[in-house]
């Protein structure tokens, strides 16, 4: 039973790491892009995270990573950490933080159409309709309202619905991936990978030359930060580790108290304004992940012992069992 316990104390500490931590890190990246460029400080987040998290992991074990992980690594960190967080990164220079992790709540929509595709069935006719309630609302919240000027960038708002299918597609791939070394090291070369293909597009756009040092304020750094300690390594970390020992269905769940959080706090720290339309479009999106949630993973749910049972990684990692 005391091994039960751990497990699920292990479970329950990295899904407070995933509703509360990434909720917060929406403000974080906001202020770090103050005066950083995106791509540099998203890449520089993952690349400083992984190095230090792949050490850590490393020391003693015997288990090498072949150059075909470092493959699946790269494609990983492509897929989410580029093409999910960096596009974000991005995007938070045009789009308030609160309407970008509400964007961005569309995740498990995504997901349940990929997988259907992949799977070459269709959806539930419950699943069917959470998913037209979620594009409805995402489309309510970021068309222009008729007369009244747009509702959201419009760039700002295509990079996030992009990152959000990215991340989807780098979650769901990530599942298949079979690594021979642990979660932890498999997540830092993630992380790792990610960190230098955000790095190299952060160069290539020419955000070298727009970075000054001597500009960067104490703000972006202390951002910059957190990020690096609660976004990455705990709750990258948390979340990868998630989606090995449950389903995506459960882990998905962030996608409720993500956007609470992110609003609240544009609420007291920027004053950003909560309008009718947004909290309407947010009742909306919500309410669609929990249908798609709800009646979406049922096919494949594990049986609960798989979560209550002691988990084989945490246990194996010489480097400690936290996320």
């Amino acid at each position: 039973m005391p091994e039960r316990d751990a497990a699920r104390g292990r479970i329950l500490l990295a899904f407070a790491a995933i509703y509360l931590l990434w909720g917060s890190t929406y403000v974080a990246i906001r202020y770090a892009v103050e005066t950083l460029p995106p791509f540099l400080m998203a890449g520089t987040r993952h690349l400083v995270a992984g190095l230090a998290l792949y050490a850590f992991c490393r020391r003693g074990s015997p288990v090498r990573p072949r150059a075909r992980d470092w493959g699946f690594a790269a494609v990983i960190g492509a897929l989410m950490l580029f093409g999910g967080n960096g596009l974000v990164s991005w995007a938070e220079r045009r789009v308030p933080w609160g309407l970008s992790a509400l964007i961005v709540a569309s995740v498990p929509i995504w997901m349940t159409v990929l997988e259907s595709l992949r799977e070459r069935r269709a959806p539930r006719p419950a699943v069917i309709a959470g998913l037209v309630l979620g594009l409805v609302s995402l489309a309510w919240l970021v068309i222009p309202a008729a007369g009244r000027g747009a509702a959201v960038d419009p760039l700002g708002a295509g990079a996030l619905l992009i990152a959000s299918l990215s991340w989807a597609a780098g979650s769901l791939y990530s599942r298949g991936v079979k690594f021979p070394v642990s979660t932890f090291v498999a997540v830092a070369m993630e992380m790792i990978a990610g960190g230098l293909v955000l790095g190299t597009v952060g160069l290539a756009v020419g955000e070298g030359s727009r970075l000054h040092l001597a500009a960067v304020s104490p703000r972006s750094i202390a951002a910059l930060g957190y990020l690096i300690l609660f976004g990455s390594l705990a709750g990258f970390s948390a979340y990868m580790w998630l989606l090995k020992v449950t389903t995506p269905a459960r882990v998905s769940t962030y996608a409720y108290v993500n956007p609470v959080v992110a609003v609240l706090l544009g609420w007291a720290l920027a004053g950003e304004s909560v309008t009718l339309r947004m909290g309407l479009a947010a009742l909306g999106i919500v309410a669609a992940v929990a249908i798609i949630i709800r009646f979406g993973g049922q096919r494949r749910e594990k049986a609960i012992v798989r979560e209550l049972a002691p988990v084989e990684e945490p246990v194996r990692l010489r480097a400690g069992g936290t996320s």
